[in-house]
C-alpha cells in the first residue's frame, strides 16, 4: 500500500517524516522498495502494527515495553 492508501485505508494519520523515524526505530513496518521513486507498505503488517496498538490500549503509558 502506499503513502496514500496508509491514511485513507488505515487510518494511520503520520506524515511520511514521522513514519520513516517509527521505522528507523523498529516502531513501523519496514516499507518496500518498488522501484527508485516508489515504496510501499505489506498490508498484512500493516494490519499487524495496528492490531498490536489496539492490544496495547489499555496497558500504562509508563510501560515502555507497551510500545
Amino acid at each position: 500500500m502506499s503513502k496514500k492508501e496508509l491514511k485513507t485505508l488505515c487510518g494511520i494519520p503520520y506524515t511520511p517524516q514521522h513514519i520513516g523515524r517509527l521505522e528507523a526505530a523498529g516502531k513501523f513496518p519496514k516499507r518496500v522498495q518498488l522501484g527508485p521513486n516508489r515504496v510501499a507498505w505489506l498490508l498484512s503488517e500493516v494490519d499487524a502494527w495496528v492490531g498490536e496498538r489496539i492490544a496495547f490500549r489499555g496497558a500504562s503509558v509508563d510501560d515502555p515495553a507497551s510500545f
